[in-house]
């Protein structure tokens, strides 16, 4: 058999194990060693735990578990109804604005967070169930948080750039700076749709306004406030080269911690675990997924399936826009069926020689996947949002929740092609505050 061949016979047992339930890890870590076995014999099993430790004996991978530690503190608490009903005290006038107001908190909360699914969950328990109460359509409600949900892999910090930063060797500083601008842009494009969709749910019947005094507006600023601090914080200290990532991952889980403890009392055992216990678990499956990806990695270098790919796709000296679109379609496609993480960790090797080769800026690349895998997350059938929405929602039927999230899926794809045709509006403040270059 030869490299592409062979190739191909990865991608359709990987498929078959993947799709078949197993943990992703232990299923790319089991491809991984059958093709090894298989192909180079006993002898190179010898490098499976050595690559699996060298993987994970990186400096850059200490800042997961501290986002993630960050993320699990503010979601123990009750920080994702407050951001939303503080909001929604500045907004009551503006039609669909409790919409608009859970949209804003899901980027804020994806702004001390990094993590869709903990997004989604943190703003959905509290907003879905009010915004009913309050006469919202269902599929108005749970759509727009199962898309502002998946803010949380765009706006920094994100752990999907932490991911693609190790994956393509581009600065994490950089990635996160490309995610800002895109990131707020996609609010406020959610946030006019969700105007635009509630004033014609509404036209024709009478207005009904809640009305909130100013001291009822500024309570709920100093229940947003910190919030507000812990996001300044990571920017300040990111943006201004005052720490490093790793540091500022600390220093933004420490703060989390104690604002959680302070204004929410989860100072408790009880709570305390339940916030290490999310953290321990959720760490521990990214990080078997790095290792596992990259021991896949290896046997698809060794085997020269890799650079096979990558020749073949240059080769084919396809336009870069055509091999571009190609290449989208292709994520589109694997995002209804596997995780963000999976999909960086699996692909971006052979991708990255491929789109630099036809020049294409990485970090501008970054915010093109991250929206690809965004609408993976709102698409069946994995769609991880929407299982999250029914989670906190089981009694809107998921048919009405897919419903709901797809006018935002056609804003993403919009937006991508709005991203090829502007590319500055990724690589714009990156460049001004840090300099051209990766």
């Amino acid at each position: 058999m030869n490299e592409l061949q062979i190739g191909l016979l990865i991608v359709a047992i990987t498929t078959i194990v993947l799709f078949s339930g197993f943990p992703i890890a232990w299923g790319l870590a089991l491809v991984a060693i059958g093709f090894l076995l298989v192909f180079k014999g006993p002898a190179s099993l010898a490098v499976v735990a050595t690559q699996f430790m060298d993987e994970l004996n990186s400096f850059a991978l200490l800042t997961i578990p501290l986002f993630v530690l960050l993320g699990a503190a503010i979601g123990v608490s009750a920080a994702g109804k407050d951001i939303y009903e503080s909001l929604y005290r500045w907004l009551a006038r503006v039609p669909g604005g409790l919409i608009i107001a859970n949209i804003l908190a899901c980027g804020m909360f994806s702004a001390v967070c990094g993590s869709s699914p903990a997004t989604a969950a943190a703003i959905g328990k509290a907003g879905v169930p009010e915004m009913i109460r309050r006469g919202i359509p269902p599929a108005l409600a749970t759509g727009a948080i199962c898309a502002g949900g998946t803010l949380g892999i765009l706006i920094p910090p994100s752990i999907t750039l932490i991911l693609y930063g190790i994956a393509t060797e581009t600065s994490i500083g950089r990635l996160f700076l490309s995610g800002v601008v895109p990131g707020i842009l996609l609010v406020i494009l959610f946030s006019a749709y969700a105007c635009f969709a509630m004033f014609m749910e509404r036209r024709g019947l009478p207005r009904v306004e809640e009305t909130f005094t100013l001291k009822e507006k500024m309570e709920g600023m100093f229940r947003v406030g910190p919030f507000l601090v812990i996001i300044i914080a990571i920017a300040y200290f990111m943006y201004g080269g005052l720490a490093t990532p790793s540091e500022i991952a600390g220093v933004g889980a420490f703060m989390a911690l104690i604002l959680v403890m302070t204004i929410y009392r989860a100072w408790r055992p009880r709570q305390q675990w339940l916030i290490f216990r999310d953290t321990v678990r959720e760490s521990s499956m990214i990080l078997m997924i790095i290792a596992a990806a990259a021991l896949f990695s290896y046997m698809m270098s060794l085997l020269y399936v890799s650079q096979s790919a990558a020749e073949w796709l240059v080769a084919l000296k396809m336009n870069r826009w055509v091999l571009l679109f190609a290449i989208n379609i292709f994520l589109l496609v694997l995002g209804c069926f596997l995780p963000p993480v999976a999909i960086i960790l699996m692909l971006m090797p052979i991708l990255t020689p491929v789109l630099e080769a036809n020049g294409f800026d990485l970090i501008w690349f970054a915010v093109m996947l991250t929206i690809n895998m965004e609408v993976g997350l709102i698409t069946p059938p994995v769609g991880l949002n929407l299982y999250v929405l029914r989670g906190v929602a089981p009694e809107v039927p998921l048919g009405t929740i897919l419903r709901g999230s797809m006018p935002y899926v056609f804003i993403m794809l919009a937006f991508m092609v709005v991203l090829c045709l502007v590319p500055g509006i990724a690589t714009w403040l990156p460049d001004t505050l840090m300099g051209k270059g990766h």
